[in-house]
């Protein structure tokens, strides 16, 4: 699709529909120097907005502060947008942008119960559930929680629910059917010596339902931190993971990072099975995805650490025959 008018494009920014066009809004990237040649990260406040397919993107507003590695998700009234943070805080605010085909608005809902940013989160039913992250960018442990608002009446604000029983996780992929969400890998966080945070990358694999809770289910092959999230959803039922980081080349930098894992993983509810289908043609971390007009968009990301891209994919998930 047409790229996000950005020379670098962005990493984790706000993604979804309002009135029938699709929003990217917020993110971070490196507009100058790579992070080993000592540039600085900047967060985005800018918001685009692409009408048709075919078309155009316009810039059409700013964020009311910059602000990425928060979590979107689509209401019947707009995008809805969830924490996220900065350079120096995360944030608890929870807000809708609205297009009604002139004007863009934005509504304020009620705020998560703490400041959280690289959580995960889907829509399953009426519900928009949220797990984890971390509260603060230099944090060294990940936030053992389970949120809950229910779509149908938002301003009653969030449910506490008991949380993944797994590991405490950020950067997880999210997934959701009609009445279940669905939480895999991840990584979760340790303080070293020195007391900065150390990763430990996740397979465990897990899913929750209303009246039911949570309930362990197979392993991914791989740990697929910060894949395109929410995954995909076949009309077959099955999800779809796509590429994100398995862990094995952190110690690679710039130039000689050959990008994440492109292979997709797909795993099958009723047969609670994993399998490979293929691989797509970008490696992408650190990006929302959307379902919009029966295609699913994965707009922007990180295609190699330190380097992000415009670029607007779409999937199309076609019927089994």
């Amino acid at each position: 699709m047409p790229p996000v008018p950005d020379p670098e494009g962005f990493a984790s920014p706000f993604a979804g529909v309002a009135g029938n066009a699709l929003l990217v809004a917020g993110g971070a990237h490196f507009p100058d120097l790579r992070p080993w040649e000592g540039g600085t990260k900047v967060w985005s406040d800018r918001i685009f907005l692409l009408a048709e397919a075919d078309g155009e993107w316009t810039e059409i507003g700013r964020l009311s502060r910059p602000n990425a590695y928060g979590l979107s998700a689509n209401t019947p009234g707009g995008v809805l947008c969830v924490g996220g943070g900065d350079a120096h805080r995360h944030f608890d605010e929870v807000f809708q942008l609205v297009w009604n085909g002139r004007q863009l608005s934005r509504t304020a809902l009620p705020a998560l119960p703490r400041p959280c940013a690289f959580m995960s989160g889907a829509v399953a039913g009426d519900w928009l559930y949220v797990a984890g992250g971390i509260d603060r960018p230099d944090a060294t442990e990940a936030l053992a929680t389970f949120w809950a608002l229910d779509l149908t009446a938002m301003d009653r604000g969030w449910r506490n629910l008991p949380p993944c029983p797994g590991p405490a996780r950020m950067l997880a992929v999210a997934g959701a059917d009609a009445d279940t969400f669905y939480l895999f890998s991840g990584v979760s966080l340790r303080p070293d010596a020195q007391g900065k945070a150390v990763r430990t990358y996740l397979r465990d694999a897990h899913a929750y339902r209303e009246g039911s809770g949570w309930r362990r289910l197979a392993d991914v092959p791989v740990p697929c931190v910060a894949a395109p999230s929410p995954a995909p959803l076949t009309p077959a039922g099955e999800i779809l993971v796509i590429g994100g980081d398995d862990g094995t080349r952190v110690h690679l930098n710039g130039p000689g990072h050959p990008g994440f894992p492109r292979e997709i993983l797909r795993y099958e509810p009723a047969k609670d099975q994993w399998s490979p289908v293929g691989a797509a043609p970008f490696s992408r971390a650190t990006v929302p995805t959307t379902p919009w007009r029966g295609r699913w968009v994965i707009a922007n990301g990180e295609r190699i650490p330190g380097y992000r891209t415009p670029e607007v994919w779409t999937l199309e998930c076609q019927p089994n025959q």
